[in-house]
């Protein structure tokens, strides 16, 4: 579901209200963990965290490169973690299994119906622990193939 929201207040104001207090703690538990140099948009009709253009114009898209994002969808919610796509996200998945929560999780894609679902831990220590120029390293390796 693409949200028409301007900002992120109007997207979070426009959800019903157990999804408002699932998507806004979540929300702040990004906020709390996000390395200096990212900044919290609309981007793609959801709630995205980005490396500014002014920091990093060169995307594919070019659009702010996304780090995270965080969504409310039709039969769930969504929390994009880009830094756990692929073989990147076999720790994190190990991490989450230690919790003994079940993860149901695509490529980079955490869905979750209540934040009871979620391990907040290790979400944190995957937000905290991939600062702006880390997360750029690791982009420009995967477009180089």
């Amino acid at each position: 579901m693409r949200s028409e929201a301007e900002d992120v207040e109007e997207y979070i104001a426009a959800l019903p209200e157990g999804r408002r207090e699932a998507i806004t703690a979540v929300r702040e538990l990004i906020l709390a963990n996000l390395p200096e140099g990212y900044r919290e948009e609309m981007a793609f009709g959801m709630i995205g965290y980005v490396v500014p253009l002014e920091r990093y114009p060169v995307t594919y898209n070019k659009q702010p490169l996304s780090f995270a994002a965080l969504a409310s969808q039709k039969n769930h919610m969504s929390l994009y973690l880009m830094t756990v796509y692929g073989e990147a996200g076999d720790a994190f998945r190990e991490r989450w299994a230690a919790t003994g929560k079940k993860l149901d999780m695509g490529k980079s894609c955490v869905r979750f119906r209540s934040v009871d679902d979620l391990a907040f831990d290790v979400i944190a220590a995957e937000i905290a622990a991939n600062p702006v120029d880390l997360h750029i390293e690791h982009y420009e390796a995967s477009r180089r193939g």
